[in-house]
């Protein structure tokens, strides 16, 4: 028998960004509920800025029955010539029952006391109450709070919590809350509880006074108005797909509103007006066919018949945010870029200056030039020279934008208005590229650099943070990476594929610790080496078997690993590797210095054959490091009938040594590009 099931847990409004991050987790924690209580049923779950809803149609009116086993003593242990033993008398009060009442079984082959009991399952309406606590405690907002002499923690106060079964309000104690039969409306319609008489009355109460409690239902309606906007006045609307969700969070009556500015902000950059718009005021900017537009949308959450003071009233705070702007940006451009501020803004203790990291950001700058010049010369059309005190330039003035009253109030505009200074007093376009630049990629879905002479000062800003850091014995450790060195040299790894750059982070770190006095490039070597099981999509035998060949060319090793990969995910493959295990296990405590082969010793043409044939692969010319694979792999048919032939442990230890050095060097051949004994599949 099964009856409908409404949940409404009332709170003070909730913080969209924390609570839009567990949202995924509520609904299958409740799942683990239910199912620890052998409830499981359908639901669907909703929430508005100030309630969490779960509705179920058909909710178990009852726990099933269950069958409780208990095992006891061996049968040789309970009873003896006498009777029952201590250990049964005491199995049997622990069941509670005679022990006339015990039966036997058998585990882990022994025959042993046995009782089982059927467990009645309780009524849902007595449990659901501990449930539902159980539930809530289980939410993990990041931060919580304690409201009144509650010690209960929450994301926000629970104000109100109603329970209904079919028709009937369950009485529970929720946080500290007694549920009832009253809930809140929208508050632009009224601030009193509205008292509620079943379940068809919740849905109808709450619709009439303007809560929509799906948030599937009010995306759709924010969507319809913004459709409205954009036909009715030939523009686009910037749908930022996290302040979307951010918007359907923290509204239950969205009403979406076109407002303006005044042009003149215009002439700030298109990024701080969105930032202004999107970060500080939830607003979506509007585009037309020439740019960014004089408009943007606020979505309301009020409720009125004229939303004109509505609109004016946001058009007023984006006035000020904007005039703050112009503001900045004025005097900004009045005292131009220049990086001698940044003498007196400290990196950190230990390191210095923000001027001092510049100057460390040079010299690798100007090392990493030495290799990728040729190909410089050839994008820009530049001369050498010129490049070096472009670079030189970019490098300089690339943290300088710090000192600016625009990014002080707009952090996350670092970089991006350097480009626009720089370019406002005439630096080359390459400098104010790779200014803006320099700080991609800055998430995992981020675009990277667009030239090389900006990647140069990306790389140059990353490798200087993590050399630096880790010379001061800041190294991440378990999960904290409170400088976000993981990302750092993720993001040395994407630029340097992106460009197919030479980058041995063996040989270029060392060369580059030089100017880090207590750096030890080989932990930071195995940072990255780390690394590559984040950022390689592959099995991570395949990632061991490429990293112990010894490759550290950062672009060589995705190239062995894509090959290797591919070669792995043919049919059959897996069977057929069996062959080289045996090769990788049969050199594995074998001496690999030295590898001549005398093919005087050879005894049977099973030697000649194999020999004959790997050296033939050996020597052959490829044009890629899969065809080389699969040279090699195309050996199995020839070591295999070597191996059913020929005995490799030869009693005449010459013959033996000469035997393992052929399948040693077949072995090494392989490990040029991966160590095959690695590989589990």
């Amino acid at each position: 028998m099964s009856e409908s099931l409404l949940i409404e847990i009332g709170t003070e409004e909730l913080p969209a960004v924390p609570f839009l991050k567990e949202l995924p987790n509520i609904g299958p924690k409740w799942e683990r509920v239910l199912k620890k209580n052998g409830l499981n049923s359908e639901y669907e779950l909703y929430f508005t800025p100030r309630r969490i809803v779960l509705i179920h149609q058909k909710f178990p009116s009852k726990q099933p029955d269950t069958k409780e086993e208990f095992f006891g003593a061996p049968i040789e242990i309970a009873y003896d010539d006498s009777g029952p033993t201590k250990a049964a008398l005491g199995f049997a009060r622990k069941c509670g029952v005679d022990v006339e009442k015990l039966s036997t079984s058998f585990k882990n082959g022994k025959e042993v006391l046995y009782y089982s009991k059927v467990v009645k399952g309780r009524e849902s309406k007595e449990i659901l109450g501990d449930m539902i606590n159980e539930w809530l405690r289980s939410l993990d907002f990041g931060r919580s709070m304690r409201w009144g002499d509650s010690k209960e923690e929450f994301i926000r106060p629970i104000r109100w919590a109603l329970v209904l079964m079919n028709e009937t309000f369950l009485e529970f104690e929720i946080f500290g809350v007694k549920s009832s039969n009253f809930t809140y409306v929208h508050r632009s319609v009224t601030t009193d509880k509205v008292e509620l008489n079943g379940w068809d009355d919740y849905f109808k109460k709450l619709e009439s006074k303007k809560v929509i409690l799906s948030q599937y239902d009010r995306a759709a309606r924010i969507e319809r108005f913004f459709e409205n906007i954009c036909e009715s006045h030939k523009v686009t609307i910037d749908k930022d797909k996290e302040l979307f969700e951010e918007v359907v969070a923290i509204t239950e009556y969205p009403t979406p509103l076109l407002g303006t500015f005044d042009e003149k902000f215009l002439q700030l950059p298109p990024e701080v007006i969105i930032t202004s718009m999107k970060e500080h005021q939830r607003y979506f900017p509007v585009f037309e066919k020439s740019g960014l537009k004089n408009s943007f949308v606020v979505v309301s959450n009020a409720v009125c018949e004229d939303y004109t003071q509505v609109i004016r009233g946001n058009e007023r705070v984006l006035k000020a945010r904007l005039s703050d702007a112009l503001f900045f940006w004025e005097n900004d451009l009045k005292r131009g870029l220049d990086p001698e501020g940044l003498k007196n803004l400290l990196f950190m203790d230990e390191l210095g200056s923000m001027f001092d990291k510049e100057l460390r950001e040079l010299k690798i700058a100007m090392e990493l030039l030495k290799s990728y010049e040729e190909r410089l010369t050839i994008e820009t059309g530049l001369a050498i020279g010129e490049i070096r005190a472009l670079i030189e330039r970019a490098v300089m003035l690339s943290k300088a934008d710090l000192l600016t009253e625009m990014v002080y109030e707009f952090t996350e505009l670092q970089g991006v208005m350097g480009y626009y200074y720089a370019l406002k007093q005439g630096e080359d376009p390459l400098v104010a590229e790779a200014i803006k630049e320099q700080y991609l990629p800055s998430g995992e879905d981020s675009r990277l650099p667009g030239n090389l002479f900006s990647s140069i000062v990306a790389l140059s800003y990353r490798l200087d943070t993590l050399m630096a850091l880790f010379s001061i014995g800041k190294i991440p450790t378990g999960s904290k990476d409170p400088f976000a060195l993981r990302r750092a040299a993720i993001g040395v790894i994407k630029i340097v594929l992106e460009f197919s750059l030479p980058f041995d982070i063996k040989r270029d770190l060392a060369s580059l610790a030089k100017e880090y006095e207590k750096l030890d490039p080989k932990k930071l070597e195995e940072f990255f080496l780390e690394r590559f099981y984040q950022f390689f999509d592959a099995n991570p035998s395949l990632i061991s078997a490429v990293i112990k060949s010894g490759e550290r060319d950062i672009v060589k090793f995705e190239r062995k690993l894509k090959a290797l990969k591919e070669i792995v995910q043919t049919s059959g493959f897996k069977e057929n590797f069996t062959t080289f295990k045996r090769v990788a296990n049969i050199v594995k405590d074998h001496d690999l210095s030295d590898l001549r082969v005398d093919e005087s010793l050879f005894e049977s043409e099973f030697e000649t054959d194999l020999w004959k044939e790997f050296k033939r692969i050996d020597t052959s010319k490829t044009e890629s490091v899969k065809e080389r694979l699969e040279n090699l792999f195309s050996l199995k048919e020839s070591i295999d009938r070597f191996f059913d032939n020929v005995l490799v442990n030869a009693p005449q230890e010459n013959i033996r040594r000469n035997r393992k050095n052929m399948i040693a060097s077949i072995y090494m051949a392989f490990k040029e590009i991966a160590d095959i004994k690695e590989i589990s599949l």
